[in-house]
């Protein structure tokens, strides 16, 4: 038989290898501390090493009410032409777009702030000003409304405001995640292949909002003009290969026609 010293020896292993084991198990259900650890650093590694990081851009996407529509232009400009040209907001307006093929009465604003700092300073100053008033006002025209916010891929920076006339292109694509890193490097290297003929008016990925996501804009003088650019595109050497690494990393994608509303400072 044994002593009593032994059994609670025998006692204490037992308990102490169930505690690990339950540890154990906790880590794979949960994520040890080091794994969580060394995934927050991960994609803080690829958010610098992709990033502008000078400032954040804010997509606001409204969805309207079909017979509502001319109530909401005139609403939407009351409110971002508004703070637009208020300086005391601290906050740009990128541009603001009607969508013509892709999800019908749908309209998608983009705001530049100066950072995560830049955007919490200029949240609370609309919402104490009378900006406030006029954003409710847009409220009882929509079906639905979302946010996002993202940063600029360090390849290419958002364009200055211009007048170019013509169409815009909004595409949208939902990555695996875990790619985004492999995206950059494969867009960094087939951007020159397009910019031949055509260079984008931004390009960016989301932080805060729906994530692994990448949005691409591009500008056309029309339709016609957008699909002779994209032909030519496919005889430069590279952008086969761009469009096959990158079509390999996404889960779906969308390409939205738009119009500049007559307030866009891109236009």
């Amino acid at each position: 038989m044994l002593s009593g010293a032994a059994s609670k020896q025998i006692m204490h292993n037992f308990a102490l290898a169930s505690a690990r084991r339950s540890i154990s198990v906790q880590s794979l259900l949960h994520g040890s501390p080091e794994a969580k650890k060394a995934g927050d650093i991960e994609v803080l590694q690829h958010s610098r090493l992709v990033a502008r990081g000078k400032y954040v851009h804010g997509f606001e996407v409204h969805r309207v009410k079909p017979d509502a529509v001319e109530e909401y232009r005139a609403a939407a400009q009351t409110y971002y032409a508004g703070i637009k040209d208020d300086p005391e907001m601290h906050v740009k307006l990128t541009g603001s777009w009607e969508t013509v093929v892709g999800d019908q009465d749908a309209f998608v604003h983009i705001l530049e702030y100066e950072n995560y700092a830049g955007f919490d300073k200029t949240t609370d100053l609309i919402r104490s000003s009378n900006h406030a008033k006029s954003y409710k006002a847009l409220l009882p025209h929509l079906t639905s409304r979302t946010s996002q916010l993202t940063q600029e891929f360090a390849f290419f920076p958002t364009s200055p405001p211009h007048a170019q006339g013509g169409i815009f292109e909004l595409r949208s694509y939902q990555l695996k995640p875990g790619t985004l890193l492999e995206w950059e490097n494969a867009w960094r290297k087939g951007i020159e292949a397009r910019r031949k003929f055509v260079a984008p008016v931004g390009a960016w990925f989301s932080q805060i909002g729906r994530l692994h996501q990448v949005h691409h804009l591009w500008q056309y003088p029309s339709l016609e003009a957008r699909k002779e650019m994209r032909e030519k595109a496919w005889q430069i050497d590279g952008w086969a290969e761009t469009v096959s690494k990158t079509a390999q990393l996404a889960k779906h994608m969308d390409s939205f026609i738009l119009l500049p509303l007559p307030y866009s400072p891109l236009k």
